[in-house]
């Protein structure tokens, strides 16, 4: 039996560009399974997998948010530390609209619109992290300095 091709997503092409090294983790998507469900299916550790979540401020402005996935985003704690009076998630719909993906595949690289990047202040501490690839049931994984590199984000503390 032949492997399963791995996608090339829009994340994928932004790499590549970039000249960054990553490895594909095709897997079982399971509709609100999240981080845990990689994490358990492929035996990593949860606070090694990445969220990407799309979110807005109280003027409509989109922004990436990157964090632990055994962890929650404290909204109130990252709109204090980027000045703004309120934070929340986008509506699925939007937030497809800003990234170019579906909910559920959600890649900080390679969005369809250039929006900034907050990433909680330890994922920065990781050797390596696991992160969207751009597909529901796909995850790559890289250098956590390489994907720094190429986001360019704040480093944020805003876990709940």
């Amino acid at each position: 039996m032949k492997p399963a091709k791995e996608p090339v997503t829009q994340a994928v092409r932004a790499l590549r560009t970039a000249k960054i090294a990553f490895e594909g983790h095709p897997y079982t998507y399971v509709d609100g399974g999240g981080t845990r469900q990689f994490a358990e299916e492929m035996g990593v550790d949860e606070h090694l997998v990445i969220k990407t979540l799309i979110m807005e401020d109280d003027k409509g402005n989109p922004m990436i948010v990157l964090m632990h996935g055994d962890r929650q985003v404290s909204t109130q704690s990252l709109a204090r530390a980027i000045g703004v009076k309120r934070i929340a998630p986008c509506d699925p719909k939007i937030a497809d609209k800003h990234s170019g993906y579906q909910v559920g595949g959600t890649s900080p690289f390679g969005t369809k619109r250039d929006m900034p990047v907050y990433c909680e202040r330890g994922i920065a501490d990781l050797p390596r992290i696991y992160i969207n690839g751009g597909k529901r049931g796909y995850i790559i994984s890289l250098d956590t300095q390489d994907a720094l590199r190429l986001l360019q984000p704040t480093l944020v503390e805003m876990a709940a």
